[in-house]
């Protein structure tokens, strides 16, 4: 397996091309089934997501064109044959139990792998299936597969998410926008992933009403029509280059990102000594403008701090003077982590406490989900080896090995690439000394 070689230590400094949204871009790929017309994606990101939900579609006839000159993606779902999803010879994510909802709606059935991706908790499925069974599907599962079934048209209802979970409401929209009948989704999540979802499915034929009390309603349409639509800039991934640069003291331009997306993650940046500078209305400069002071961060559900922003933030608050906390109130288990930053010199601690006030589903649960951060401690590296945990962690080690001092090897970088690409190519037009091995 190729691994990571960075050489660090110094100020990153250049430009580099936001990916289109991976959360959103795979989802987009699912709501595609919908109908049989072709639709099309540009601004698509070349990452192993949606490959690998690529080979997931073309395993039941879908036919798919990928247009890498012009960045966009084809989509023939004319000739779906099937409603057994085959698993990639690459792997699953967590796509599959998505495409339940529009194989339902096509077949009346769906059987699908089960479900993989990160390992960040438990990541349960059972706000999926409550949905499924209030919509009139009957689930089970096999050794490799969830299988689901319907009589006749599913129909719509009412249900109210236990948490805004993203993928549920995902999964309600999709089971509610061909039912019969109008489905109103209480507690939905309302990322802006969702809300593009929301506008692609509209601009199918959709009818779907949003309010501010995190309420969704959908009027079941028995057709829809395919469309085109643009991924939007990825919120994560732009996030994660604007630390490299602050925490590198460096300077980075990232271009195709909506400033709008990224919301409260400017002003923690901006607190703890970050700067911005909006270059054109999709360009954004990143650096540092003040010495880093620590903060406290508490993870949540949009418009709350994305549990995705909190590990390469980690690594900017390892360079901030005094303390800082990050309360994670998303997933239980998404720390593992800060271990290999402790061996590049960080000073971390866990606890089960919850250290903040967010209201926390992990509260005496013996969970380690808070962190403290000793700042500032110089990271050195004298060619240690890291071993990616998760796709996100990735990104965050990339950002470590490149403020230390000194050369990492970065092992299991399939796990970032899935995510970012090659980020070889990418990191072209930037200062960082990243080789593949």
């Amino acid at each position: 397996m190729n691994k990571y070689k960075i050489d660090g230590g110094t100020p990153i400094v250049g430009n580099i091309q936001c990916l289109g949204a991976k959360n959103f871009a795979t989802k987009a790929m699912v709501a595609a089934l919908l109908t049989e017309e072709p639709t099309q994606l540009t601004n698509f990101p070349d990452i192993g997501d949606v490959h690998i939900t690529g080979q997931m579609l073309e395993s039941i006839g879908v036919k798919l064109i990928y247009d890498t000159e012009n960045t966009a993606l084809h989509i023939n779902p004319k000739d779906i044959s099937t409603y057994q999803v085959s698993m990639p010879q690459s792997g699953s994510n967590r796509i599959p139990i998505l495409m339940i909802g529009a194989l339902l709606n096509r077949f009346g059935a769906a059987e699908v792998p089960l479900l993989a991706g990160c390992n960040i908790g438990n990541r349960k499925i059972d706000f999926h299936i409550q949905a499924l069974e209030l919509f009139g599907a009957e689930i089970s599962e096999s050794e490799t597969s969830f299988i689901a079934k319907c009589k006749g048209r599913l129909k719509g209802c009412h249900i109210t998410l236990p948490y805004p979970s993203v993928g549920a409401t995902e999964t309600c929209l999709f089971l509610s926008v061909k039912a019969e009948g109008t489905t109103v989704i209480h507690n939905s999540a309302i990322e802006p992933e969702i809300q593009e979802l929301i506008t692609m499915l509209r601009s199918m034929g959709a009818i779907i009403f949003t309010t501010p009390e995190r309420k969704i309603i959908v009027q079941g349409v028995p057709t829809l029509t395919g469309t085109r639509m643009e991924i939007l800039g990825d919120r994560i991934d732009a996030a994660s280059w604007a630390v490299l640069a602050c925490a590198s003291d460096g300077d980075i331009a990232v271009k195709g990102i909506r400033p709008d997306t990224l919301n409260n993650f400017l002003s923690y940046y901006q607190q703890v000594g970050g700067g911005i500078e909006f270059l054109k209305p999709d360009v954004i400069r990143f650096f540092r403008r003040n010495p880093l002071t620590p903060a406290v961060i508490e993870t949540d559900v949009y418009p709350g701090f994305s549990t995705d922003w909190q590990q390469p933030f980690a690594i900017l608050l390892t360079q901030a003077k005094g303390v800082s906390v990050i309360h994670e109130t998303v997933y239980e288990k998404r720390f593992g982590y800060l271990k290999a930053l402790d061996k590049l010199g960080a000073e971390t601690q866990l606890t089960t406490s919850c250290l903040g006030n967010t209201f926390c589903r992990y509260k005496d649960h013996n969970y380690e989900h808070s962190a403290i951060i000793k700042g500032v401690t110089p990271l050195i590296s004298n060619n240690e080896t890291i071993d990616v945990p998760d796709l996100r962690a990735g990104l965050a080690y990339v950002i470590a090995a490149a403020i230390a001092k000194g050369t990492t090897y970065i092992n299991g970088i399939q796990n970032i690439e899935r995510g970012y690409g090659d980020l070889i190519q990418r990191c072209s037009d930037m200062s960082l000394n990243i080789k593949k091995i």
